[in-house]
C-alpha cells in the first residue's frame, strides 16, 4: 500500500521559513515523481513544485519560484519542500502527491485530478 505522510506545517510570521517533509512508503521511489500542491479555503488547488526522483529534475509554480525549493533524500524515501520568505498568500493546506513515470510531473501539472496518490496534508499559516 502506497502511503504519503506530510509533516512540518506550522504557523509562522511573514518572512519566515518552514521545511515540509513528505515520507513515502510502499512504492519504488525512483520510479516516481513527487509533487507538492496547496489549497487555501475558497480557492482552487494550486501546484507548488514537483521533482522527478530518478534524475532530480524539478519545476515550480510561478508564485513560489525563487522562494521554495523541492528536494529528495533517496535513503529516507522522503521529499522536502523548503519554503523561504513566506508570505500571507502562502497560507494553505499543503499536500504531497506521487505519480509513476513516465507520467510523473507532467501528468501532475496538467491532469492533477488523475494523480495516483495523495497525502492527507499539513497546514501552513503565515500571519503576524
Amino acid at each position: 500500500e502506497v502511503q504519503l505522510v506530510e509533516s512540518g506545517g506550522a504557523s509562522v510570521q511573514p518572512g519566515g521559513s518552514l521545511r515540509l517533509s513528505c515520507a513515502a512508503s510502499g512504492l519504488l521511489f525512483d520510479d516516481y515523481a513527487v509533487g507538492w500542491f496547496r489549497q487555501a479555503p475558497g480557492k482552487e488547488r494550486e501546484r507548488v513544485a514537483c521533482i522527478t526522483i530518478s534524475d532530480g529534475s524539478t519545476d515550480y509554480g510561478d508564485s513560489v519560484k525563487g522562494r521554495f525549493t523541492i528536494s529528495s533524500e533517496y535513503a529516507k524515501t522522503t521529499v522536502y519542500l523548503q519554503m523561504n520568505n513566506l508570505e500571507p498568500e502562502d497560507t494553505a493546506e499543503y499536500y504531497c502527491a506521487a505519480e509513476a513515470l513516465p507520467g510523473g510531473c507532467k501528468l501532475m501539472n496538467v491532469h492533477t485530478d488523475y494523480v495516483s496518490y495523495w497525502g492527507r496534508g499539513t497546514q501552513v499559516t503565515v500571519s503576524t
